[in-house]
């Protein structure tokens, strides 16, 4: 069953564009001109119930517009849209009570607060029954581990912690779609594969439909099996996440800390990233990195040394640059 779809959905906008300057000003009080914008342009989606997609690409691609209109934030400039059986922009309560949103930048929760009176907040706003509720929240506290930070300030909380009360406030009252906008960004190591082992959890045994933005390589490649590729607003790429790596993701990242102040010198086809004193990172393809890191290891003094996935933001223009097309 789709509880998504989309045919030809376009959102443009028109902005204010004049001079510089006081002649600017003033010749724009006579004659305003506009530049057009097109941040989604005719896209096709279909989503299935239950599904776990990555929504990938830069920043300004039209990632968030295009979830603004799932939700009904925002209204298309044309096309059709359908989110479990409703049209998002019509806003009506009943379709309300289907999805949920949580953005890593904004918080649904009240600092003041503690998150046990955000609860019972959202219970009445959402007209949750009292069993439902309960059953509801002693199993996602259970699950998050939070039993003891119920009931201290939100504003006391650190940012992990305050991350799993936001997925807990999203998803108290059953949304059948779950859109995630950033969910671990500034979030330490732990923190992240804590909240990627939650979000893979809910949406195996509750069956929520989970469409995920993000910029980390990880989130991706380890929850989604389906990922979306949006670039200018057009969709790029639609289909399976481990093939898309596999094609487009050829680089990686290594990042040595030496011992001495000296300069990286080997043989090997590598562009430097960064170089400061004691420090270098390098880009590599993926074939020869087991070759450049025996040399390094070899030739110089480290005291550390990571290895890390190409960032999103190369394999997504790697994409874009590919004359020959993107296959699904």
């Amino acid at each position: 069953m789709n509880i998504i779809e989309t045919v030809n959905l376009t959102k443009t906008y028109q902005r204010f564009s004049k001079e510089a300057g006081l002649r600017g000003s003033v010749k724009s009080l006579f004659k305003r001109e506009f530049v057009t914008k097109t941040a989604v342009a005719a896209f096709d989606l279909t989503v299935q119930e239950g599904e776990f997609i990555g929504l990938i690409g830069p920043n300004g691609a039209g990632k968030t517009t295009l979830v603004k209109m799932l939700t009904g934030i925002i209204a298309p400039s044309s096309g059709d849209i359908s989110v479990v059986g409703f049209y998002p922009n019509k806003l009506e309560n009943a379709f309300k009570k289907q999805y949920a949103v949580v953005m890593g930048q904004k918080s649904q929760l009240f600092f003041e607060l503690s998150a046990a009176d955000t609860f019972l907040l959202f219970k009445e706003l959402y007209h949750i029954p009292e069993e439902e509720y309960h059953m509801n929240l002693d199993y996602f506290v259970e699950l998050f581990g939070v039993a003891d930070i119920l009931n201290v300030q939100v504003r006391t909380l650190s940012l992990g912690e305050r991350m799993k009360m936001e997925l807990i406030v999203a998803l108290l009252h059953n949304p059948k779609i779950l859109f995630l906008d950033e969910p671990t960004i500034g979030l330490d190591a732990i923190a992240q594969k804590q909240i990627r082992k939650f979000l893979k959890e809910v949406n195996e045994t509750k069956g929520t439909t989970i469409i995920l933005t993000s910029h980390y390589m990880e989130d991706i490649k380890s929850l989604c099996k389906r990922c979306i590729v949006i670039n200018g607003g057009v969709k790029l790429y639609d289909g399976d996440t481990d093939t898309l790596f596999q094609k487009y993701q050829t680089h990686k990242k290594i990042t040595i800390s030496l011992e001495h102040d000296e300069t990286c010198q080997l043989n090997h086809d590598f562009t430097i990233l960064e170089q400061v004193p004691y420090k270098v990172s390098l880009l590599i393809k993926k074939e020869q990195s087991q070759e450049l890191l025996k040399d390094l290891l070899s030739s110089y003094e480290l005291k550390d040394i990571s290895i890390e996935e190409e960032d999103i933001a190369n394999v997504v223009e790697r994409i874009y640059n590919d004359k020959s097309g993107v296959t699904a």
